[in-house]
C-alpha cells in the first residue's frame, strides 16, 4: 500500500482530470488484486466488520470499513467483501471482487463525468476499459478496442440510450 504517484485531484472536472483519477484507482486495484494479494487478502478478515477495497487516485489501496458520511463524497465500492472469503475458493473470491472492482470504477468515472458533454462522456466511457476482471483472468483488451464500444459494454448503450446521467452522450 505504497505511495505509487503524486496526489491527484479529489475532484477532477476534465476528461484529463478523470483519465488520471481512474487510472490512478485502477492501478491501485490491480496491484492489490496481483503482487500485493497476500497482504490484501490478511486484511480481508471475516471476523471484521463490513470491509470495503477502495483504489485511491493516488495509487494506494486499501481495505477498510465504508465512510460514515451519508451520503459518500463518492459511489462506494462493494460492500463486504470480506465475508465471502472462506466460503469460496481464493481464486473464486479474487474473481469476485475484481467484478465488484470494476463497476465501481466505471461508477466514480461516471460520477466524476456526470457535468462533462456528450463528447467528453463518451470519451470519459472508452478509458473505462480493460476491465478488473479481464486483468485478473488475463485477458487484456487490446488498445484499438478502447476506442469503440463493443463486447461486454456495448449493450449498456442499447439500454440506456436517453439516460440523463449516461456517460455514452447517446
Amino acid at each position: 500500500m505504497e505511495m505509487a504517484r503524486p496526489p491527484v485531484s479529489s475532484n477532477p472536472r476534465t476528461v484529463e482530470e478523470i483519465f488520471k483519477d481512474f487510472s490512478g484507482r485502477r492501478a491501485a486495484l490491480i496491484r492489490a488484486l496481483t503482487s500485493d494479494v497476500d497482504e490484501f487478502y490478511g486484511f480481508c478478515d471475516p471476523e471484521k466488520e463490513n470491509l470495503c477495497l477502495y483504489g485511491h487516485a493516488n495509487g494506494r489501496w486499501e481495505v477498510a470499513p465504508p465512510a460514515e458520511e451519508v451520503p459518500p463524497e463518492i459511489p462506494e465500492p462493494a460492500l463486504g467483501i470480506n465475508f465471502a472469503r472462506d466460503g469460496m475458493q481464493r481464486r473464486d473470491w479474487l474473481s469476485l471482487v475484481a467484478v465488484h472492482s470494476d463497476s465501481w470504477l466505471i461508477s466514480v468515472a461516471f460520477f466524476f463525468g456526470a457535468r462533462l458533454n456528450a463528447n467528453e462522456r463518451y470519451q470519459c466511457y472508452s478509458i473505462a476499459v480493460p476491465s478488473e476482471f479481464g486483468i485478473k483472468q488475463s485477458s487484456y483488451v487490446g488498445l484499438e478496442n478502447r476506442m469503440y464500444p463493443s463486447g461486454r459494454w456495448f449493450w449498456l448503450l442499447k439500454i440506456f440510450p436517453f439516460s440523463s446521467i449516461s456517460l455514452f452522450g447517446c
